[in-house]
């Protein structure tokens, strides 16, 4: 198999033309004529997971390791690190981004973990009818999430509609028509401004809401793989962040 194959089908699946023009999904490093040996699937990469994968393999991740483009290749910075070792051991590497946040995470995130009736409003917004307190939707998220203590805004006691937003989706609070809106990395004037609207606000986490991208791709590929016999290595990324 070469990477060329892969792309093409990955690119059946959620285009890579779709992606947001800040964005930087595709082949971010090697040849798409490059033989690969071995698949592996992750939701980011850092040089302790790198240093377990074999030379001449590919990676597909979710956030690309780089969005701007690089002035120089400074070796002390963490994108420039990462690209140097995956050049010195030949691991090709494909990121699908905000592509495939619109193709499948939103829509799998809260259909298949969360249990709701969400239907997509745009691209990055999904939106569910509940009918349910604030106190109770919570605790089905921290439930379902996984999450043990949630940063919340709450305006109201009682919730009939919800939206949703894998990632960092505070930008869109402007979009938001639901009484509650659940996304991750929420600011503080973001707080502050969903307050000032009435919108209540759940955050559910960057890393937690998105760490189903291996599964949901694992997922995909195993037909695909098992025909041209190969399979997904899945990489387990963790959480920068700890707890207290």
């Amino acid at each position: 198999m070469i990477i060329k194959d892969i792309y093409d089908y990955l690119d059946s699946l959620s285009p890579f033309d779709t992606q947001e023009k800040w964005d930087n999904s595709g082949l971010l490093v090697g040849n798409m004529q490059n033989h690969i040996k071995n698949i592996y699937l992750s939701l980011d990469l850092d040089m302790q997971t790198l240093q377990t994968i074999e030379p001449n393999s590919l990676v597909i991740v979710h956030h690309p390791i780089m969005f701007h483009t690089l002035k120089q290749i400074n070796f002390d910075s963490f994108d420039s690190k990462i690209i140097q070792y995956l050049i010195k051991y030949d691991i090709n590497l494909i990121a699908m981004h905000t592509n495939f946040d619109k193709s499948h995470l939103n829509s799998y995130v809260g259909k298949e973990i969360l249990g709701f009736d969400f239907v997509s409003k745009d691209d990055f917004i999904a939106e569910a009818q509940v009918d349910m307190s604030f106190d109770k939707l919570c605790k089905v998220i921290k439930s379902k999430l996984n999450i043990k203590h949630l940063r919340i805004v709450k305006t109201k006691k009682q919730i009939k509609s919800i939206a949703l937003t894998t990632g960092a989706g505070a930008s869109l609070l402007q979009k938001i028509e639901a009484d509650c809106f659940l996304t991750g990395d929420i600011k503080y004037h973001e707080a502050m401004e969903a307050k000032a609207r009435d919108i209540a606000l759940v955050d559910i986490g960057h890393w937690e809401s998105e760490r189903y991208f291996v599964e949901i791709l694992d997922k995909i590929l195993k037909k695909y793989l098992k025909s041209n016999n190969k399979k997904a290595i899945i990489l387990t990324s963790k959480n920068p962040f700890n707890y207290k």
